[in-house]
């Protein structure tokens, strides 16, 4: 075994001893007494006792073998479920195409994030900005998520294998590992990443729930967030939750392996190749070679009117661009 499987295997085991409060000993060890109860029944040999407190301040004796024998079975389980997250779905290559000229400002799609990942209002996983190129080109919005870069600078600088890039072109983050040390937020050239400063606002209602990596949930402070292409999403066959909310079609989302999108709004399916040819498509700061998994279309023939309550605001950022 390699010293980085060996330290990840380390702390894989820790974190799951330290769930052992609010987790494992209502589930696992209770599994275990009713295992050492039966091994009584069946007057089988019975080992050393150990003493466990529950969360509830319960003390249980339980037989020291079969707590031993559930806590292994646990792991297992544990591993099992993390591993798919860090597989990701296999043959699956997920893109991402954003129509600018479609975009309204709604933030319909902001508002399913929030919800779905539990977050508070100022920890946004998709923001959508107010961009103007210069003060003789018109103003339009732009959502920007997380880049899921095929080649992240984030995953590079991280010292504890938090965060990954998956097989399926998905970028995450494992809350159990995260350090909250920020080097992924200072390598990120996005902006896509943010720190739990404090404690999640559902901090109460998660407890005690199985994290889910593709969810990125429970959440802990001092921790890192970001968008997460709504991997569970993806895992049931569903699209994206800011794909689906958005009411005027601005998300196309799809496998690039089939070279197909589909838009959000409308549900019908296009060729991504044909999509991105036809419309001009570009990606953020593509010189930086991070090869962002997200495209863009310009914001041509925009189907609405800019909002003139925003102009004064996309005024200051001209001129803050300007000096």
């Amino acid at each position: 075994m390699s010293e980085k499987e060996e330290g990840s295997t380390n702390n894989s085991r820790r974190n799951f001893l330290q769930k052992l409060g609010f987790v494992s000993v209502g589930s696992v060890l209770a599994g275990a007494a009713i295992y050492s109860g039966y091994e009584y029944q069946n007057k089988k040999k019975v080992g050393d006792k150990i003493k466990i407190l529950t969360s509830n301040n319960e003390l249980l004796e339980i037989d020291r073998e079969a707590a031993v024998k559930s806590l292994k079975m646990a792991k297992l389980d544990l591993t099992a479920y993390q591993k798919q997250g860090r597989d990701g779905i296999a043959g699956k290559r997920w893109i991402w195409v954003i129509d600018l000229s479609k975009c309204k400002n709604a933030r319909k799609c902001m508002g399913a994030c929030i919800s779905a990942h539990h977050l508070r209002s100022e920890q946004v996983h998709i923001n959508v900005l107010m961009m103007q190129e210069s003060k003789e080109t018109p103003p339009y919005y732009m959502p920007k998520p997380c880049q899921h870069c095929d080649n992240p600078p984030c995953v590079a600088v991280c010292p504890v294998d938090a965060t990954f890039k998956r097989q399926d072109g998905i970028v995450l983050i494992d809350n159990e590992r995260c350090i909250g040390c920020r080097f992924c937020i200072a390598a990120c050239p996005y902006s896509a990443r943010t720190l739990n400063w404090i404690a999640p606002i559902k901090e109460k209602e998660d407890e005690g729930k199985t994290y889910n990596i593709e969810l990125n949930l429970p959440e802990r402070k001092g921790t890192i967030t970001k968008c997460l292409m709504s991997a569970d999403r993806l895992r049931e066959g569903k699209l994206p939750y800011c794909v689906s909310a958005c009411p005027n079609g601005v998300y196309w989302f799809g496998d690039e392996n089939e070279d197909a999108v589909t838009n959000g709004t409308t549900k019908e399916t296009v060729r991504l190749g044909k999509l991105l040819e036809d419309n001009a498509a570009y990606r953020l700061m593509a010189e930086l070679g991070t090869k962002p998994r997200v495209y863009y279309l310009p914001p041509k023939n925009k189907s609405y009117p800019y909002q003139d309550k925003d102009k004064h605001v996309t005024d200051e950022i001209v001129k803050e661009t300007d000096l």
